[in-house]
């Protein structure tokens, strides 16, 4: 059944700050939806508009931005995935990304927030992840991955978790954050010397990494930052994407996840009449969640193995394990601004953070993923978040989805990766450029080869995911 054909939900008589709030939402939203349904076409996604802005927020910010200061490497991040995913070139900012980046990176490893900040996991993951999509010898020659490994070796646990920074709080995200990087920039496995996490020669950074991540499911089924606390949809990914880097999803999440749990919390946070994604239970729709909840579900469609594929087998079995076309029409309907950029949900201002992920879940949407069993031939560890293949953009059409949503030209995103959150094909490069330099990194070597109004918006947008 699709959302689309819901009746609005049980209400009880007890009014509260939220519930007004929700159905304020809703009515904002059935305004919008009801347009589209009366025109029986999808508002076309305004590219040129949405280029616009985020130019803008490559460029020279107001003062008000001193407020997000910390987050310098990701609001490139942002921007630069947001323009792929538009149709924009990003290699012409290569010599303004790296010149920006350059200064942020510590002598003792890792990338800050800003300029005299100390290294942080999610700055790290959001400056890297920047260099690799602007690309070249320049900007990947940057990234000293021996300092890296040695200061990501501080950040291990002895429970088997990262924290975000040395002495900081630890949580999924540091992960997941640590584990991109070292898979993408092939940094060694064993522990330096000093680590936390380091208990007698051999260890890894992998020891107790996939029980740690277990142990952040929650009595309702989704997953929290750190074990004991609220399930939260961008920790739900994080935990999945990290469990994906490593290894096959079927197994990985099958034996470190309760499968049905996970599936019925990750169901109930799609909304109707909305269509959008909510991060938690009991609030409001979100478009950032398109990807933080949204981009689970080719990971979770893998495990039980809806989106795996046998070598040779390029027809996978399909599942619709979430209303892909009520979150199209969420996207398209509801989080676009009319003057550039896109946002949370109507009434909101846009700014890069949900340009980015709202787009991305778009893209989520409009593709299908699947793993290929054995069709990464590298049997090296972490090799699996590979093994990953995207098809061309669907029809959605299926005699099982009761209004199917073509993607026509004017709507379509390209595939974005389903575990690195990078521009398909970047992961692969990357790691193939990276792939002949691990004992140089063991041994210290460094190789150079191989707007005002949406401030306050951004702020609230980060202090929500905790990245400031």
């Amino acid at each position: 059944m699709s959302l689309n054909s819901m009746t609005d939900p049980i209400r009880d008589q007890l009014e509260t700050d939220t519930s007004q709030a929700q159905n304020e939402t809703a009515r904002l939203c059935q305004e919008l939806l009801a347009t589209e349904a009366s025109t029986k076409a999808l508002p076309p996604l305004q590219r040129e508009k949405h280029i616009a802005f985020l130019k803008n927020s490559m460029g020279p910010l107001p003062s008000g931005f001193v407020t997000v200061d910390a987050s310098r490497p990701w609001i490139l991040y942002w921007s630069l995935t947001a323009m792929y995913l538009l149709g924009e070139d990003t290699t012409p900012y290569h010599e303004r990304v790296v010149s920006t980046l350059a200064p942020m990176q510590n002598p003792s490893g890792g990338f800050g927030g800003g300029h005299g900040q100390m290294s942080h996991c999610a700055a790290s993951y959001a400056s890297i992840l920047s260099l690799l999509m602007v690309g070249g010898k320049e900007a990947l020659g940057l990234i000293d991955r021996h300092s890296l490994w040695e200061w990501l070796g501080q950040l291990k646990q002895p429970d088997g978790g990262f924290t975000l920074c040395v002495g900081g709080e630890e949580d999924v995200r540091g992960a997941y954050c640590a584990m991109v990087m070292i898979a993408l920039l092939r940094l060694p496995l064993e522990l330096p010397a000093g680590s936390p996490g380091k208990s007698q020669d051999g260890d890894t950074f992998l020891k107790g990494l996939p029980d740690y991540l277990s142990r952040c499911q929650t009595y309702e089924g989704g997953i929290s930052g750190a074990p004991g606390t609220e399930a939260h949809g961008a920790y739900a990914y994080c935990a999945l994407a990290c469990l994906c880097i490593l290894g096959d999803p079927r197994e990985m999440l099958n034996k470190y996840m309760d499968m049905p749990r996970l599936v019925s919390w990750l169901a109930a946070r799609q909304s109707t009449p909305e269509g959008g994604f909510a991060g938690r239970t009991n609030k409001l729709v979100d478009g950032c969640y398109s990807h933080w909840v949204g981009g689970c579900w080719p990971l979770v469609e893998a495990a039980l193995e809806g989106g795996v594929a046998a070598k040779g087998n390029s027809t996978p079995k399909r599942l619709n394990l979430y209303d892909r076309e009520a979150l199209i029409r969420y996207i398209l309907c509801c989080c676009q601004d009319q003057r550039g950029g896109l946002r949370d949900k109507p009434g909101k201002r846009p700014d890069a953070y949900h340009s980015c992920y709202v787009l991305a879940g778009l893209s989520s949407a409009q593709h299908r993923y699947w793993y290929h069993q054995n069709a990464n031939d590298d049997p090296s560890p972490l090799s699996a978040a590979f093994g990953w293949t995207g098809s061309e953009a669907t029809t959605l059409s299926d005699p099982t989805i009761e209004h199917p949503v073509p993607v026509e030209t004017d709507h379509h995103v390209p595939l974005i990766h389903p575990v690195f959150v990078l521009p398909w094909g970047v992961a692969e490069r990357t790691r193939s450029y990276f792939e002949s330099g691990l004992t140089s990194v063991q041994s210290g070597s460094t190789l150079t080869h191989s707007t005002e109004d949406s401030i306050v918006e951004l702020a609230s947008s980060l202090q929500r995911l905790d990245l400031i």
